[in-house]
């Protein structure tokens, strides 16, 4: 794969007008190298890991980034991290800066795994990623979701996937 590369994705196929049905095919096992990729920064605030204003973040963040047409054209990809209990980072990429919003970009390279299932589960996924990557003889310095559904839409389609995105 090429620098800065992600998976291609089906943006048509959106039956719900909202989030296109995530097709984990590709995703799985890839490693991924970026380097100074251009992502909109944005932080949310949570309870115990449970996010309080994702919504409101998310939906304002977007807004921004549609109205200077800054998201990529095959794909979307949006990391989150825990930096703690109490708050939540999510990167946006973009393909271009964004007036108004922080701006940041992230090099590494990145080992991704597919998972499936309810967001609380996120602590065994995790512990999945790091025996998927000790069985390869790595370690993760940082493990970041790619969330690929809104609530609404994993009613709709019925599957909760998750990239987990270890920077190894």
């Amino acid at each position: 794969m090429n620098v800065n590369e992600l998976p291609k994705m089906n943006m048509d196929k959106a039956e719900t007008g909202c989030c296109p049905k995530f097709n984990p095919e590709g995703w799985d096992g890839q490693e991924i190298v970026l380097e100074n990729k251009k992502f909109v920064k944005v932080k949310t605030k949570s309870f115990m890991h449970i996010p309080l204003n994702m919504g409101k973040v998310y939906t304002k963040a977007c807004a921004m980034i549609e109205k200077e047409d800054a998201f990529p054209k095959d794909y979307y990809l949006i990391l989150s991290i825990d930096p703690s209990p109490w708050k939540g980072e999510h990167y946006f990429a973009v393909e271009k800066d964004v007036p108004g919003l922080e701006m940041t970009a992230l090099s590494g390279r990145f080992i991704t795994k597919v998972v499936e299932g309810p967001y609380k589960d996120a602590p065994k996924f995790m512990k999945e990623m790091e025996e998927y990557l000790k069985s390869k003889d790595m370690t993760a310095k940082k493990m970041y979701f790619f969330y690929t559904t809104c609530p609404r839409c994993i009613k709709h389609y019925g599957k909760n996937y998750m990239v987990i995105f270890a920077e190894v």
